[in-house]
This record gives structure tokens, C-alpha cells and sequence, in this order.
């Protein structure tokens, strides 16, 4: 018999033959200056003989040997060599080399050996040659557990996990009994697809064949279960009879309860495996709970986990850092998320994208600017970050800009990108922007996804398009999920000026179980019940809040003071930012917001005190408050006033804009230096918008200044000729001073030029509804008890003293028809409605949609007095508290 002639064209010895890279170069017994990147087992004298022939190389062995005999065919396999050379195959990503460690086998008749197959298999599947792996496969004489449980593996790795599935199925049909890494493998398929219903089948032959106890089947078990919310318990069960546990089972569990937002239970875990000395956590772990921290804004908690990584060596590892990063952004400042940045070591694109979030979420906008232009590359999570900043800090033009730059790049638009540009156009508020925007979504075809589609929904109410938002609204299929468009329907009413619609649609929702609410509702709807004063229902939902665990949510609890505040609860508002576990500055605003909606500009002013003592860092809204504090302080504070105006520039770095010079001139006017006040105004150092000068000429008619008024009127009327407000207000400041004839003459001008004010609307809320009233109005089922009791309350005030100022009736009509438009006017008829249907002794809350008038004003006065009632009354310019014939006010409003 001829013998074997092995040819040196064989790739295979082709490969062998030659020098190594260095960066791969095997370490072997001898030689020292072998590098230790890449550290491969040490041959060991191991073969697979098909004869008794041994080799007396000095160099590392070929993985095939041939005898020189030439009678006798002898062939050794160095197996410890053929699985270095796959092994290094898959390292370095060299298709060639298992190609050629294949071929090879094809030449020696091996290929069918389920000894080498198998892991050929394996090693096609880590490289992605799917098909090759399909043809070792199918080329194996008898393929056994590894053989499939490989295939199976790689399968669902690579994205084809039905495939993988329907090998599993295939192999037990064959009879081949699943081995524990079977079922990981399988399980993995399951994780992927979410396939629960499979999983439970899997589960129940895991515990038939008695593998439930291996650690590996355990924490793939608890990987799957981990993914459906209801599932929680069979996690924990399965952890806590696991008789042996490693990182991966303490991981597993963890993030499980994590992504439950059972951030309490996860706390308690990592105490518990502290406890445990046979157990490290890893820098997974580590980025979990920070997740947890982040969660439930607990920066103590977080602080903590910080030291732990940094105890166990943990201080440089990049996941972590970047989980540290996204913590401190939203529980502590930016001085702490840039400390960290600079001492990170190694940075990577998400990295980057985490410090543009946190620049934006702290209002850095150069800063996250700065980040993104010099990032050597980007990809669309960096663009969504960009562009999601600009919304939240109110740039929807630069949004959009970079919209238009994302789309000339070619780059991916995914659903957060889209959602981003359609919050810009929402944000500018434009109608025919908005359509074009809506337009293009339809276009690329994402227009029926949920998050998508709510997106729009918002963004049609905040644009004025509340027919086409209903529409959508009321077109929704009812096979998809709900509850987004349900919030952005009743958020969408809030934003409108139509809180009835909201509070009628959050009770449908209640009511047809439509819509479990979240944050987002609960904060909308707080806000609802604020804007009608609708205290009970306000009640209800802070009851809701502390059931379900919202309350700890800061925008929610914020919504609750507010709420509070302008439900005229004083005590329960303070009481609701006390009990908040976290403050951020809007929750120091709102405080600041509510006691001035009671004019109590002392109390705002010790609420900046304590702000100032504890370090905390106020922003342009909080200037604009704590200047418009000084209207209310019971004595005269102006210097105080104009020395804090100086200092948002000097010390807070804060450029005054319109609005806080529209709160200075508002402080001067009030306190009576008009002329330093207009002063200040043609002292700017831009245009001043109107509001500014709407603040002076308002300060002119409480100080009946018509000089001055009549000056400032004409800088109004010539930035907004259109403008009916400015009219009223000139009409009230010369009616004011008793100049009735050019009073006459502004309504005049006004009603030739075909200008109506704003239609007054007074509302009390009775039984859980809102009741409303306009001037004359009639609509109310109790009508004519309202007209009759008002009438009485007409006479018994006219008997007190009340003198009825027809100077606040706009309508071109004679005197005596002039009262009977000034008795039925929207507050009167609110007032006396409420009288009728509040039990004794129990205040009047009145609330208005505009400024009280004058006659109003003092109607609900002598009302205090003749019926020894208190009444609250909550208009445009805050709380009216009328009592023994006084109101809070001082009759400055």
C-alpha cells in the first residue's frame, strides 16, 4: 500500500509554518520573550494517534504528523495544537486560518468526527459564517449534545432564534437529552424573543432532568423571567432556593428588581452580598445600582456605591464611570459631573453622549455644545442627546437646525429622534410648521407608532390644532396601548385653556379603567386642579400619589405645592415641600411663586434667605420672583430691591432680561417712584418688550398718574396697536383719576375700532363641579335663585354704603343701563352662587379667569360685611381675602 504524501501547499501547514505576529505569538516552555498579550495553553503531549508512532520535534508540534514509513499509512493529530489554531482563528477574526483547519480535516476524512466538528462549528459561528456552521453540521456522521447545543448557541446569538428553537425542537426529537449548557443556550433564544410561554415548557424540563440546581440554567432562568414585570416573584423564588450563587445570579437579581423600580429591595441585596464574604460584586453590579440611586434621586445612597467601587478597585472602570456620570447629573451638580469626567482615565463615545446630557440637563448649552463638536465620532444616540437638550432647555430652532444636518448626513432616524424634532415644533408653537413636520413623520412612516403618535398629539394641542388632536385622539385603534394619548389628551386640555375637559376626560379615564396614571398625568392633572382650584380633587389625587409611591416623584410633588397654593391651602403647600425628599429649583420657585400669589413678599423673601444660606444656586425665574417680592413686603425694602437687581450680574452671573426689569419697574411703580421707573426703562440696554411698559402703566393707574400713563400708553399702542388690553387699562387709569371723559373716549376708539376685551369668566366649584358664570349669564340650571339672591345682596349693600362705578361698564348704553350690566357681572354672580350653596361659616372660593374690576372689588367687600362671610377670591393678580368689609390686597391690585 503506497503511503501518504502530506504537500507542503497544504494552508493549513502554510500557516503553521510561518512566524506568528508578535501581538499573537503563543508562549511556549523556553522562550522567554514570548509577548503576554494573547496567552494560549501550553502544548501539552496529548495526541489522537492512528498509530504507534511518536514524533521527537524540538519545535512545537504540527497538528498532523505523517510517518516517512512507505508501507504504512500513520497519521498523529496534536489536538492541543488544532484547538489553539481555531482558538487563535476566532481571536484574531481569521476566517483563512479555520477555513484552512477545515479543510485540512476534509483531507484527512475527519470532518465527519463530532471531535473536531463541533468545535469548528462553534468557531464558524463566533466568526459569522452561519452557513459554513450549517455544513459542518449537517456533515457530522451522528451529531451529539454539543453538537446541537453549539449550534443552537450561536444561533441565538447571532439573531436567528427561531432557527435556534426549531434545532432544540429537533434534538429532542432525535432523543438527545439537553445538557445544562442546552438550556442556556435555549434560554437565551427565549430571552430574545421573549418567549415566556416557551420558557415555562423549558423551565418545566429543566426540572424534570433535575439541572434546576446548576447555577448557569438558574441564572439564564432568571434572565428571562426578569424581563416581564409579573415575573419579579419567580425571580427572587428561583434566587433564594439556589443552593450555589455567583456574580452573574446577585447581577441578575439585582437588575431585576432594579427594572421593577424596587430600588428598596436592591439596596437591601447589595447589603446582603456585602455580608457575604465568598462574593465580590463587579462593575455591572456597581452600574445597577446607580441605576437604582438615579431612580429614586437618593444621593447618600449613591454617594455610598460610589466609595464601594472605588474600595474595591472599581475607580477607573469605564462602565461605571459612565453610570456615575448619569447619577450625578440628576442628583447632584455639575461642579460633581465634571470632576468625574476630568479624572476618568479612558472615555468612549457614550461617555461624551452622557456629559452632552448632563451639560443640558443643568442648562449648559455651550458647554453640550462644545462636547459634541469635538467628538472624533458620532453616531444618532449622540445627535438624540443634542437635539433632546435643546428641547429641554427651549432651543426648538437649534432642534431643528440639527434636524436638518442629521437628515444631510445620512444618519439613522430612529423613534427618540423623531419624537425630539416634533417637541421642537411643538415648542415654537407655529400651525403650519407643526403641519409640515406632521406631514413628513406620515411620510417616512412612523406616524402609527405609540410613542410617535402621542408626540404629535401634543404637539397639535400646544400648536392651536385641538380638532385635528381630538381626531387623532378619537381615531386610536383600541388593540394598541392607550395610555400615552390619554395623558397627552388631558395634558393637551390643560395647556388649551380648557381645564373642564381635562378633568372630564381624567374621570372617564378613571372610571372606564382606561388609563392607570403615572407621572406625567398626575403631574398634569395636579396642574388642573390648581389653575380651576379644585382643592378636593386635588385631595384625592395626593392621596393617589402616596398610595402608589408618586408622591416621591419630584415634578409630582411639585405640582402638589402649586396646587395647594393656589387651592388657597397655605398650610398643606408648605406641609407637601417639607415632606419632599428632594428639592431641585423648582421646587424652591414654586414655594417662592405661592407666597406671592398671597402677597406675602416678607414670607418670599425668608424662603430666599434660607435658599441663600444653603448654598443653593438660583436661576432667571427665581431673580423674576424674589424682585416682585418687594411689591409685597409690608414695609419699604426698594433699596434692598435695587441692590439685589444689580447683583444677578455680579455675583449670580444672571443677565436681567425683560422680565426682570418688568418686575423692578412693577416694585418702583408700586412703591410710588414712577418717574424712577421710567426711567430705568429708557435706560435699558435693549428694547424693552411691552410687558415692561404694561408693568409702569399699570403701577400709573394704582398711583392714578395719568401723565405718566398717558406716555406710556403711546409706547404701547405703537408696539401693539391691536392690542384691546392696552385700551382697558389706559380707560381704567383715567376712570381711576376721575378723568371720566377720556375714559369715554379710549372705549370709544376701542369700539370703533371693533376691539372687545377679554370675556371675564368667575367659577366656584360645587359637588366635584366646575360652575361657571359670565357677565349677564344665564345658562346655570339655578339661575333665577342666583338673580334673585344677587339682588338682595344689591340692596343690603347699597343700604351699607356700596356706590356702584359704572366706569368699569364698557358698553355704549345709558347710566341706568350701565348698572344693570355692572350688577350681573361674572364675579357677582359667582359670589352669590356660592353664598347660596356653601354651608355657614364655611369661606366663599371664588376664582377668575382676569383682573377683578374695580366695582367687583368693592361689591365682594360690602358682601363680607352684610353676610359676615369670608371670601376668598383668586384672580390675575392672586389671592383676594375679603373679610369685615378689608380686602389682603389693601386695594392695591
Amino acid at each position: 500500500m503506497a503511503s501518504t504524501v502530506i504537500q507542503t501547499e497544504n494552508p493549513f501547514f502554510q500557516f503553521l509554518s510561518c512566524k506568528p505576529p508578535a501581538a499573537t505569538t503563543t508562549a511556549v516552555a523556553g522562550d522567554a520573550a514570548a509577548p503576554s498579550s494573547i496567552s494560549l495553553p501550553k502544548p501539552k503531549p496529548h495526541h489522537l494517534t492512528f498509530s504507534t508512532a511518536i514524533t521527537t520535534q524540538t519545535q512545537p508540534p504540527d497538528p498532523l504528523v505523517v510517518s516517512p514509513s512507505s508501507n504504512t499509512k500513520v497519521i498523529d493529530l496534536d489536538v492541543d495544537t488544532f484547538f489553539n489554531s481555531l482558538r487563535l482563528s476566532v481571536q484574531c477574526g481569521e476566517v483563512s486560518l479555520a477555513k484552512a483547519i477545515h479543510a485540512s480535516l476534509i483531507k484527512l476524512l475527519l470532518e465527519q468526527d463530532t471531535r473536531f466538528g463541533n468545535p469548528l462549528i462553534s468557531a464558524y459561528l463566533k466568526l459569522g459564517h452561519v452557513s459554513d456552521a450549517y455544513k459542518i453540521f449537517y456533515g457530522l456522521s451522528s451529531p451529539n449534545v454539543v453538537s446541537f447545543t453549539s449550534l443552537i448557541s450561536g444561533l441565538a446569538k447571532l439573531g436567528r432564534e427561531e432557527e435556534a428553537i426549531e434545532l432544540f425542537f429537533r434534538m429532542r426529537s432525535e432523543g438527545i437529552v439537553p445538557n445544562e449548557h442546552s438550556f442556556v443556550a435555549i434560554l437565551t433564544a427565549c430571552i430574545r424573543l421573549l418567549e415566556l410561554e416557551l420558557g415555562f415548557q423549558i423551565h418545566a424540563l429543566i426540572v424534570k432532568l433535575g439541572c434546576v440546581d446548576s447555577v448557569f440554567v438558574a441564572n439564564a432562568l432568571m434572565g428571562l423571567y426578569g424581563k416581564f414585570s409579573f415575573c419579579l416573584d419567580y425571580v427572587l423564588k428561583l434566587f433564594d432556593e439556589l443552593p450555589h450563587k455567583d456574580t452573574v445570579s446577585w447581577n441578575t437579581v439585582i437588575s431585576s428588581v432594579v427594572n421593577e423600580f424596587e430600588y428598596e429591595k436592591a439596596f437591601e441585596l447589595f447589603r446582603d452580598v456585602k455580608r457575604d464574604n465568598g462574593f465580590t460584586v463587579d462593575y455591572f453590579t456597581i452600574s445597577t445600582l446607580l441605576t437604582a440611586c438615579t431612580g429614586c434621586f437618593v444621593l447618600m445612597e449613591g454617594r455610598a456605591v460610589h466609595a464601594h467601587a472605588i474600595r474595591i478597585g472599581l475607580e477607573a472602570n469605564l462602565s461605571v464611570n459612565n453610570a456615575l456620570i448619569g447619577f450625578y447629573t440628576k442628583c447632584g451638580r455639575v461642579k460633581d459631573v465634571v470632576a468625574l469626567f476630568e479624572r476618568m482615565p479612558v472615555m468612549d463615545i457614550i461617555t461624551l453622549t452622557e456629559m452632552i446630557t448632563a451639560y443640558m440637563e443643568f442648562g449648559c448649552v455651550d458647554l453640550a455644545v462644545e462636547i459634541f463638536d469635538k467628538m472624533p465620532e458620532k453616531n444618532s444616540v449622540s445627535y438624540n442627546a443634542l437635539l433632546a437638550g435643546y428641547c429641554k432647555n427651549g432651543k426648538a430652532m437649534e432642534a431643528l437646525g440639527l434636524f436638518v444636518k442629521l437628515l444631510e448626513e445620512g444618519l439613522v432616524l430612529t423613534e427618540f429622534t423623531l419624537t425630539s424634532v416634533v417637541n421642537a415644533c411643538g415648542l415654537i408653537m407655529e400651525a403650519k410648521l407643526s403641519e409640515q413636520i406632521h406631514g413628513f413623520v406620515m411620510k417616512f412612516g412612523l406616524g402609527s407608532n405609540d410613542c410617535i403618535e402621542a408626540a404629535l398629539l401634543d404637539m397639535l394641542t400646544r400648536c392651536g390644532r385641538m380638532a385635528d388632536a381630538e381626531k387623532m385622539f378619537y381615531r386610536w385603534p383600541t388593540d394598541r396601548d392607550d395610555s400615552i394619548i390619554w395623558t397627552s389628551m388631558i395634558c393637551g386640555y390643560a395647556r388649551s385653556g380648557k381645564p373642564e375637559h381635562a378633568i372630564l376626560l381624567f374621570h372617564q379615564s378613571q372610571s372606564e379603567a382606561t388609563v392607570v396614571p403615572d407621572e406625567i398625568a398626575l403631574t398634569s392633572v395636579l396642574g388642573v386642579c390648581g389653575t380651576l382650584g379644585f382643592h378636593e380633587m386635588g385631595k384625592q389625587i395626593h392621596s393617589y400619589a402616596l398610595k402608589t409611591g408618586f408622591s416621591s416623584d419630584l415634578g409630582v410633588a411639585n405640582s402638589m405645592v402649586s396646587m395647594y397654593f393656589k387651592c388657597c391651602n397655605m398650610s398643606n403647600a408648605i406641609k407637601a415641600f417639607n415632606k419632599m425628599p428632594a428639592h431641585d429649583i423648582v421646587s424652591w420657585n414654586g414655594l417662592i411663586a405661592g407666597h406671592l400669589l398671597h402677597r406675602q413678599g416678607d414670607e418670599a423673601l425668608a424662603v430666599w434667605s434660607s435658599m441663600e444660606k444653603a448654598s443653593i444656586k438660583p436661576d432667571a425665574i427665581t431673580f423674576v420672583l424674589i424682585i416682585s417680592a418687594y411689591r409685597y413686603t409690608n414695609s419699604n425694602l426698594v433699596d434692598s430691591c435695587r441692590k439685589l437687581f444689580l447683583s444677578m450680574k455680579t455675583i449670580y452671573n444672571i443677565e436681567p432680561t425683560s422680565e426682570h426689569y418688568a418686575s423692578l419697574v412693577s416694585v418702583l411703580g408700586s412703591w410710588g417712584f414712577l418717574e424712577e421707573a421710567e426711567e430705568t426703562i429708557n435706560n435699558m440696554p435693549f428694547q424693552p418688550k411691552v410687558s415692561v411698559w404694561r408693568a409702569l402703566l399699570d403701577s400709573c393707574r394704582i398711583r392714578l398718574n395719568t401723565t405718566i400713563g398717558k406716555r406710556v400708553a403711546k409706547h404701547i399702542l405703537s408696539m401693539e396697536p391691536q392690542d384691546p388690553a392696552t385700551y382697558i387699562l389706559v380707560s381704567n387709569l383715567y376712570s381711576s383719576s376721575g378723568r371720566w371723559h377720556n375714559s369715554e373716549l379710549v372705549r370709544e376708539d376701542m369700539r370703533e375700532k371693533g376691539f372687545r376685551k377679554h370675556p371675564s369668566r368667575s367659577w366656584i366649584i360645587h359637588q366635584n363641579k366646575v360652575h361657571s358664570f359670565y357677565v349677564r349669564d344665564k345658562s346655570h340650571p339655578q339661575e333665577k335663585d342666583i338673580y334673585s339672591g344677587l339682588e338682595i345682596l344689591i340692596l343690603e349693600c347699597l343700604k351699607a354704603g356700596y356706590v356702584p362705578d359704572t366706569s368699569f361698564v364698557l358698553h355704549e348704553v345709558e347710566e341706568h343701563q350701565k348698572k344693570d350690566f355692572l350688577f350681573y357681572h361674572s364675579a357677582k354672580l359667582a359670589a352669590t352662587y356660592g353664598l347660596l350653596t356653601t354651608p355657614a361659616g364655611q369661606p366663599v372660593r371664588i376664582v377668575k379667569n382676569i383682573l377683578t374690576c374695580g366695582d367687583c372689588h368693592s361689591f365682594l367687600k360690602y358682601v363680607s360685611v352684610v353676610t359676615r362671610r369670608e371670601i376668598f377670591l383668586r384672580d390675575a393678580s392672586g389671592f383676594h381675602h375679603f373679610l369685615n368689609g378689608q380686602c389682603s390686597c389693601k386695594d392695591y391690585w
